[in-house]
């Protein structure tokens, strides 16, 4: 028998808890020490569109969010419940912005007919995209640091190569900035008929979250490069096994998913 105990910390909660053992049952206890609420790098939206030959967006959690979607609205509804719960009962919350970490095709028509799922992906690595693993590592440390933090709304994504003096160039020529910064992406690419984007109209940024979480994300457009270098996939174990899950049960004609 498996039996879930809610409040299994409290005087009662702990009883019963010793009780249902001493009876040979399976327990498990649910408390709250804190909240780790996963989000989306989508609450920031219309936030994200920096006119033509104008510097990239250099998104940091001082960013305000303007959400464009019905995704961007729900998050960002349910993070500010999340602030509400710890202002008015203590609740210690963390939010964790993700940015992309799924494996399915990209929702954008136009890109998916340039690039590949593995080039485009590779590409992401540099500014808006993280992996599964470090996803997971993110909310352990999250979970970790709660108490002490108590609240706390963080972006998690790769760390990216690019510095703020590069966001003007990046939204016009993004492939100079690539090879300025990592000259042994060329070779590569070209070897596999790769490319990179034309352009790169914002660059999330997971310096705070480093900081605060003492997180240590493994996974960047380095790693990409090392793996592609050495023939394998690259991806983590956990991402290997999880593989791909799939938008929805159903096709749409304009992309994965309906916009």
């Amino acid at each position: 028998m498996k039996i879930l105990v809610t409040g299994s910390s409290g005087h009662l909660g702990e009883a019963l808890v010793r009780t249902f053992q001493d009876m040979g049952a399976d327990v498990i206890g649910l408390d709250i020490k804190a909240f780790v609420f996963t989000s989306t790098t989508s609450v920031f939206g219309d936030a994200l569109r920096p006119p033509a030959r104008t510097p990239a967006a250099w998104v940091t959690e001082a960013v305000t969010a303007i959400p464009k979607n019905i995704c961007g609205v729900t998050k960002t509804a349910a993070e500010d419940l999340c602030l509400l719960f710890h202002r008015k009962h203590g609740l210690n919350c963390v939010i964790l912005r993700t940015s992309r970490f799924f494996p399915e095709e990209d929702d954008n028509e136009l890109k998916r007919q340039r690039y590949t799922n593995e080039n485009a992906k590779a590409n992401e690595f540099l500014f808006r995209r993280v992996e599964l693993e470090d996803v997971v590592s993110a909310h352990i440390a999250a979970a970790k640091r709660a108490p002490d933090l108590g609240f706390g709304r963080y972006i998690i994504s790769a760390s990216t190569p690019f510095l703020p003096e590069d966001l003007l160039e990046l939204n016009t020529d993004a492939a100079a900035v690539v090879r300025r910064r990592i000259p042994a992406y060329s070779e590569i690419y070209a070897q596999l008929g790769w490319a990179m984007f034309d352009k790169i109209n914002r660059v999330y940024v997971n310096e705070a979250a480093r900081k605060a979480l003492d997180w240590h994300p493994k996974y960047d457009f380095n790693y990409v490069l090392q793996c592609l270098r050495k023939g394998a996939p690259p991806k983590s174990r956990i991402s290997e096994q999880v593989g791909s899950k799939g938008y929805h049960d159903q096709l749409f004609k304009d992309g994965p998913y309906p916009v």
